[in-house]
């Protein structure tokens, strides 16, 4: 495999930094998760909302006050010309992070710090389960004025860590993390939704979790292209309970159907049918099938 940092395409094992390295010992970075999905033909690969991506890769350097080494339509031709050098025909996930590049000792950002680094992994199924159960989680969500969920920074990962093993530890699949309001933020890596009715609800950005590209994208295909009613507001952790139905998605996680909260099954205990059909449509926009939304797609191979 075939990595890119700081303007070099190398092999993985040269792709290295620093012991003493600031990203190493403080978490001083950010980064992205990009999906590629194979086509149909088995041959044809397309990157999901590559825009998107990087422009909020962009926007969370610059609040993190750090930057792109590069300019944003160079990053996007990085991305696909490491997928045509790793020779992937499968698919694909892409994480291009911004680290502090810095050895010295104190925890300071500085823009000229800069280090971009992109890699990319084989992915099919982040959760390998036709339904998960979920707990709350005792570990609260980080606040938004305390380590910026917006940015996606690698330090605030460990908040989800935390999380993720105390439910695994517990025989969970996945946590969901509340606010210190003890509203519902998100999953250890996923945006929630419920239905209440017939009505899909998502907690907004405001609760703590990131603005996020996968997110966004079903909102609007439930919208636009399903004719499904959506509402943003916060979200109370009994009404996880009481929901009819529930799933995670992420750009890892995609649509992952939840089939119980704390021990009490939501429905049938099996993906609902608002679910299925959000899940259904999505699987083909991202792999081209979709005609109206192949604008979202950027192909590997010409």
């Amino acid at each position: 495999m075939v990595t890119y940092i700081d303007g070099r395409f190398v092999d993985d094992a040269d792709a290295t930094v620093s012991v003493r390295s600031r990203a190493l010992n403080y978490g001083l970075g950010c980064f992205g998760g990009i999906r590629g999905y194979l086509a149909d033909d088995g041959k044809q690969v397309f990157i999901f909302r590559l825009d998107q991506h990087v422009e909020r890769l962009d926007v969370s350097a610059r609040m993190l006050c750090m930057q792109l080494t590069v300019e944003p339509a160079r990053l996007k031709e990085i991305v696909v010309e490491l997928v045509r050098k790793n020779e992937v025909h499968h698919d694909v996930y892409v994480r291009p992070m911004v680290i502090s590049g810095s050895n010295e000792l104190s925890p300071i950002l500085k823009a000229e710090d800069s280090s971009l680094i992109v890699y990319s992994l084989p992915l099919k199924r982040y959760i390998d389960k036709e339904a998960i159960a979920v707990c709350v989680s005792s570990w609260r969500r980080v606040a938004d004025n305390a380590i910026p969920a917006r940015a996606k920074p690698t330090a605030a990962y460990l908040n989800s860590a935390l999380a993720r093993r105390e439910a695994t530890d517990n025989g969970f699949d996945e946590a969901i993390l509340l606010t210190e309001h003890g509203t519902v933020s998100e999953g250890s890596a996923e945006h929630v939704f419920i239905v209440r009715g017939d009505k899909l609800v998502s907690p907004p950005s405001t609760e703590d979790n990131l603005e996020g590209i996968t997110r966004r994208t079903l909102i609007q295909l439930a919208a636009e292209d399903l004719g499904l009613a959506f509402e943003e507001r916060p979200i109370a952790r009994t009404e996880l309970y009481v929901a009819s139905e529930m799933f995670l998605c992420g750009t890892g996680a995609e649509v992952t159907p939840v089939a119980s909260v704390d021990r009490r099954p939501l429905g049938s205990g099996k993906p609902g049918p608002i679910t299925a059909r959000i899940k259904k449509h999505f699987n083909d926009v991202v792999r081209g099938r979709v005609a109206h939304r192949r604008s979202w797609l950027t192909p590997v191979w010409e």
